[in-house]
């Protein structure tokens, strides 16, 4: 998001950009979860992050509820999680479903 006020205000996305360049991975992670946790919850399911391997940029993750049984369940982990967490954080390279 860019907010400019006029020629002189201020350009909110330069902040915006300053403050996630701050946040870890863990962090950027952990916002991009509760983006995607509605879509998730709204059939029953949820996730639970376990742990970031900022090194190898493997994220580990539980799926839960509905999720556990749902036969779609791998393409919903590698065609949305992972391909959501890619595109919003630099850095990830895999999510895997741990138990």
């Amino acid at each position: 998001m860019f907010l400019r006020l006029g020629e002189q205000g201020p350009k909110v996305g330069i902040v915006l950009q300053v403050l996630e360049d701050d946040m870890t991975m863990r962090q950027q992670v952990e916002e991009t979860i509760e983006v995607i946790r509605p879509a998730l919850q709204a059939d029953g399911g949820d996730i639970i992050l376990r742990e970031v391997d900022e090194s190898s940029g493997i994220v580990s993750v539980t799926l839960t509820g509905a999720c556990t049984t749902c036969p779609a369940s791998d393409q919903t982990l590698k065609a949305g999680i992972e391909r959501i967490m890619k595109d919003r954080i630099d850095g990830v390279t895999e999510v895997v479903q741990v138990a």
